[in-house]
């Protein structure tokens, strides 16, 4: 079940996004009705032009709501639901300004986000019969983090930690820099708060060892090849707590996931749903 923050926190982001589009007033809505009159009434509906998954139903009705709370959106499909081309995929109505000018910002949100979550499924159809989780990673759009791994949720991901106050993440170069994986391991150790987890990535099979060694709550296989993972996987088995996670991660394609995901990794993490999607084809189109 993905879950969106609450207005709280999202109704400043939208409100700063709608600023930037209107600027000092949309002069083409507002010479169309100079007298700011509410009455001219309008309908509209959002159609898919192209199959895939709605992410961001919610975000495109609270743009309009926050702009007129008379404007009413009636969803004709489901959050998360996968549609053919040509699905309507909501209703609109309200005063004509408000759609307007909302239009542009709505669709901004929604295209992308569906775009994301519908490669998001993609991958996650690969691996769905298998134990294995898809996750997301940080590599998202600065300002749009939050949305942006909503939408990984909506399409069947997991999401990994949001930034870098979430979760412990002991990388190469925090490795090279403390002196290895136990000296970076002890340090963290002894200034983290409780119940922070340490998750340690790894290059090799030494490297596993040794975070094995020092106890490391989630060790990930990094650019690893499956059958070097494979055998990471078995040596963590064999020696680790039972309670020791393992992600992989690295050059993690539609090609590759399924064999990833059968070497019985716990995790797979990929920055692929969110760099490489594109944005899903949607239209909003005014009815007389």
């Amino acid at each position: 079940m993905a879950n969106l923050p609450p207005w709280l926190i999202l109704d400043p982001l939208l409100q700063t996004w709608l600023a930037e589009d209107i600027g000092r007033g949309d002069r083409t809505t507002q010479a169309l009705w100079p007298d700011g009159s509410e009455a001219d009434w309008g309908q509209a509906e959002l159609r898919l032009k192209q199959p895939g998954v709605v992410a961001g139903l919610p975000l495109f009705q609270r743009v309009f709501h926050l702009l007129s709370p008379q404007v009413e959106i009636k969803p004709g499909v489901k959050e998360g639901e996968a549609n053919p081309s040509g699905t309507v995929i909501a209703q609109l109505q309200g005063p004509m300004a408000a759609l307007l000018m909302g239009e542009r910002v709505a669709l901004n949100l929604i295209m992308p986000l569906s775009g994301i979550a519908s490669l998001t499924r993609t991958y996650a159809e690969k691996i769905a019969d298998l134990p294995t989780q898809l996750v997301d990673t940080r590599k998202t759009t600065p300002g749009l983090r939050i949305l942006e791994k909503y939408a990984t949720q909506v399409g069947g991901a997991v999401n990994h930690r949001m930034g870098l106050d979430d979760a412990v993440m002991i990388k190469d170069n925090h490795i090279v820099a403390a002196g290895g994986i136990g000296e970076a391991i002890r340090r963290v150790r002894q200034h983290i708060p409780f119940p922070l987890a340490i998750e340690v990535e790894t290059e090799s099979l030494e490297q596993v060892q040794e975070a094995v060694d020092h106890q490391a709550d989630i060790i990930m296989l990094d650019n690893m090849a499956v059958e070097q993972m494979q055998s990471a996987v078995k040596l963590i088995r064999v020696q680790g707590a039972p309670t020791v996670k393992i992600e992989a991660s690295g050059n993690i394609n539609l090609q590759t996931i399924r064999a990833v995901a059968e070497t019985g990794v716990d995790y797979i993490s990929t920055s692929a749903t969110i760099t490489q999607a594109s944005w899903l084809d949607l239209s909003l189109n005014f009815r007389d």
